[in-house]
Formats: C-alpha cells, structure tokens, sequence
C-alpha cells in the first residue's frame, strides 16, 4: 500500500539539446553507437501483454539514404495479434488504472532520466539510422523532445487533479479523474520518435492501458521505445506495440466495443476515414470514443513588405527543409512581397547551394533522405508536373533514388495562386513560392487564409507592428501555432502546445493539459456530511 500524501513531481524543465560537436563526448557515444547498430540486423517481435510475439510474417526495417541496408525484420501483425491486445489492455486496465498517480508517473519520469543518460545514443541512433534525421533533429525529437513530454505531462496531470469543485457548508464536493473505460488506439507516424511516446504514455499516464500501431517505416524506434519504457518499470499490458499495415490493424482496433480513444497523429485521409469508421459503428461501442487527431499541413511563411529578407531566407531553408520538409509543422507555401523578392531569391540560392545531402550518419550533411519510394515517387511527380506547367524552379529540382531515396531541397515559384503545389501537401523538401505586388498585403491576407484547407502552423515576418496585429487578427483560424519573426516548426514542449483545426487535426495540443484532459471521464461525487431526516421543506410550515 502506497504511503499517503500530497505529492508534487520534480519541477520539469526542458532537455538541453546536445550540441554534438568535433571531440564531444556525445558525438563520440552516438556515433559509436550509429556503427554498432549498422552492423546489426535484429529481429523485431510484437509486444503484447509484456509478450514477445513472433507471426511468422515480416517487413524489412531499412536505412531511407541507403535503402538497400536492412536494419531489422519486423514481425508483422493482423486482426488476431490486435484482439490479442485489446485482451492484454483488458486484463492489465483493473490493476493499472487504480494504480496511484504518482506510481505511475514515476515510471514515465525514469524513463526520462534513462533517456537522457544511458539510453540517448540507442534511441537517437535508431532514428537517424531507420528514419533518415541527422544527429541534431534526433537530438532534438528522439532524445529531448520524448523527455519533455515524459516530464511535462506529469506537471500537467496535477493540474488536472487539482481542478476541484467548491463545497457549501455540510457538503464535499469532489471531482475524480478515471481513466477511459477501455482501451485506448494509439497511431503514431514515422517522422517524430516523440510522437510515438507521447501518444502512448500520455494517455497511460492517466490510467489507460494502449494498442499502438506505430508507422512501419519507424519500426527502429518504437522497438527502442518499448524497451525503454519496461526498463523504466512500465508494467505487461499496459503499452501493446502491433506492427502492421493500416489496412489490417486499424479496422480490428476500430470494430472493438471496448475502443474508448483514437490518439493519432497522421495523414488528414486516414483519420478521416478512421473519424467515418467510428461514426458507422458508434452504436456498438460502449462509450463514445475520444477522437484525438493531429494530421496535415499546408503551413505558410508570409513576409510584409517592412520584413527583413536575410531573416526571411533563413527561416524558409530552415522551416522548409529541415529533416526533409517531414516535418508537419515545415513551411511548404511562401507569399513574398514584390519589393524583397529579388532579395530573398538570391539568398536562397546562395543558402540552398551550400546545403549537403546524403547519409545522415555523416555529420557534414544537413538533410537526409524522405522516408520511402513512396514519399520520394511523390516529391518527384510534384517537381515534374511544375516544370510541366511553366512554374520556375527557383533551385533544387534534382532527385536520386539508386542508392536513398534523395531529393534536392527545391524552390518553385509560380504566378498562379491556386496552384496546387500551394494548396495540397507534398511532406517533402519542396515550397512554392508566390510573388505578391506590395501594395496587395490586405488580399495576400485572404489569399494565405483561403488557400488551403489545413491550419497547423503559419508564420508572418514584418518590422510594422500594425501590420503584425492585422496578420494576427486575419489569420486567426488559419494556424493553431503561430510564429511571429520566427519559423513555423520547432515547438518545444511547456513553451509552444502543438496542435491545429481545419483538415489539420483536432487542435488538442500535444504538450498541454489540454490534450491529456481527453484521456480521463470525470466523476462528481458529493458527499453530505450530515444527511437530512425529514423530507419537509420550510414553505410547507403553516402561517402563524
């Protein structure tokens, strides 16, 4: 029995990002670490029920910048291994979601302490190796941003906790916080290690037990991920990793009575086909499943005519083709003034010349490779097709894929504000600028609202303060992060929540108690400390 107490988690503060320079401790651990794990090709099983779970079927975990270098097989599940889950969530949900709260986040809290020291390298590595980042976005994602969320999230718990109701005189008015009565459909992508662990442990923070299906082409990291957390102490059950196709894992998940939750962070198509899924079945389910999305983005950079152009080149190469563009958050659309146009094209092609590209265990190169044919089929149609319609490739264009999936990081600029490089999103190394005439700020305003069907993340740059405010008032529903005189990525975790509306996502931001208040069902419970003894009310005394 645990002792009693009112408890407060150590005070979170956000991860120092490592900084990995020549002669650096780190730098010499993690590429030590890249080269054993290169020689490796190791087996990936599914994890059910602290279970290791082999199905005789596999997919070949590979390096994206060197596609022909296999890193792992990886069990691959069907309908049978997901039922199998959602029993080991059932059968683990009684012991863990009566589990103190500060029981269980001391587990998550050890994890964060094991990844900040012994199992850096491991995890940072793993995701360089299987899904193409650098050693500094691996730092900054795999390493710091998971030890946020993992320490942030219990700062937040207490928040929740502590939001009570007031009690007249005679009564106690509480509000409990219960875990979701069921399981919880956790799907994470391949382009943030945090997201995997953030969409797992974030709702079994607060008691509910996990099937994740983890994006394949990210099997490296979540494999790691797992084990960090049963080293941590997390206990059978609670987290279940099933390795598979959508096709085959999602409809199972989803066809469940006991489905309480969808955490998903994804494309816009498939969670909106997941969101149909639950509505034709909602009759059947227990409860009304939480739906909790994070999906696309056509996110924008729009500079003002004051803007400064150096500052506005540098955020677009930054904000547009770090780790490839696969960033959700990544610029992708440009509106620049005539008057700095000239300037900022001259620094882009000055900027992008100097950008290497190639594989990321090499230090030198600042972008890798996009994550898989698919994804590189993609960027390579887009690049065609602007060519094809007389749009001007400012710099970049080229593309490789005979040893990794490359792509060049490429500018496009079009005279069509309707181009559909400006509206859909490509999620690689590719922006389409468009020149607007200085004098047409206000419609340029309408033109970035209107354009595209996503709200994620949106920047403006101006040295006019009015004009800052107007943007901010304009563009208030077209970016649930919003950067001012800065790039549209990077959100750190307790500084910036993440998160957007339109075709972009729920706007639950991650990060924030916001998000971790949909994985709990309040109760109210009042307590009346001396109960009435007749039924008569005043007014029913006669006059005298």
């Amino acid at each position: 029995m645990s002792a009693p107490g009112i408890f407060r988690p150590p005070a979170s503060v956000n991860e120092p990002v490592l900084g990995y320079a020549p002669g650096s401790p780190e730098r010499a651990a993690l590429q030590a670490r890249l080269q054993q794990m290169s020689a490796e090709r190791i087996q990936i099983p599914l994890v059910i029920g602290g279970e290791r779970f082999e199905t005789g079927t596999t997919f070949e975990a590979v390096m994206p910048h060197r596609h022909a270098h296999v890193l792992a097989d990886v069990a691959k599940g069907d309908a049978s291994h997901v039922e199998r889950a959602i029993a080991a969530a059932r059968t683990a949900h009684p012991v863990w979601s009566r589990t103190p709260w500060h029981e269980r986040a001391a587990i998550f809290l050890r994890a964060a302490e094991l990844l900040a020291g012994p199992w850096r390298s491991t995890l940072n590595a793993a995701t360089m190796l299987n899904q193409s980042k650098t050693a500094h976005q691996a730092e900054i994602d795999a390493a710091c941003e998971t030890i946020d969320f993992l320490r942030f999230n219990a700062d937040h718990l207490v928040r929740i906790y502590s939001e009570q109701p007031i009690s007249s005189p005679g009564v106690w008015n509480r509000l409990e916080y219960r875990p979701l009565e069921g399981f919880v459909f956790a799907v994470s992508p391949f382009n943030f290690t945090a997201i995997g662990a953030n969409l797992t442990t974030s709702a079994a923070l607060l008691g509910n037990t996990i099937v994740w299906k983890p994006a394949s082409t990210a099997a490296l990291s979540a494999w790691y991920t797992m084990r960090l957390l049963e080293e941590a102490g997390l206990p059978p059950g609670v987290i279940n990793l099933v390795y598979g196709s959508g096709a085959a894992i999602g409809p199972a998940a989803l066809a469940s009575p006991e489905l309480a939750g969808v955490h998903f962070t994804g494309s816009t198509p498939v969670f909106q086909s997941m969101w149909k899924t639950v509505g034709d079945n909602i009759a059947g389910y227990r409860n009304y499943p939480r739906l909790v999305g994070e999906t696309g983005g056509k996110n924008f950079i729009l500079a003002h005519p004051s803007a400064d152009a150096e500052t506005v080149a540098t955020a677009i190469v930054r904000g547009s083709f770090e780790y490839q563009g696969q960033k959700c958050s990544a610029s992708s659309r440009l509106y620049i003034p005539s008057n700095l146009w000239p300037d900022v094209r001259e620094r882009l092609q000055s900027d992008i010349a100097t950008i290497s590209v190639g594989d990321v265990s090499d230090f030198s190169n600042f972008m890798g490779a996009v994550i898989d044919s698919s994804s590189f089929r993609t960027q390579a149609d887009a690049i065609a097709e602007a060519k094809a319609a007389g749009a001007e490739i400012v710099t970049g264009g080229g593309v490789d894929d005979s040893e990794g999936w490359f792509v060049e990081p490429t500018v496009i600029k079009t005279d069509d504000p309707e181009f559909r490089l400006l509206r859909d999103e490509l999620f690689g190394p590719i922006v389409t600028a468009y020149v607007y005439d200085e004098r047409r700020w206000d419609e340029t305003l309408r033109l970035v609202d209107e354009t595209a069907s996503f709200a994620l993340t949106g920047a403006v740059f101006s040295n006019d303060r009015y004009a800052i405010e107007q943007a901010h008032r304009e563009l208030s529903y077209a970016a649930g992060n919003f950067y001012v005189n800065d790039k549209p990525t990077g959100a750190v975790v307790g500084q910036q929540p993440f998160g957007g509306a339109r075709a972009s996502g729920t706007n639950d931001k991650a990060g924030s108690m916001w998000n971790l208040i949909r994985w709990v069902s309040p109760r109210t419970v009042k307590e009346t400390l001396v109960p009435a003894s007749d039924y008569r009310y005043p007014f029913l005394d006669a006059d005298t």
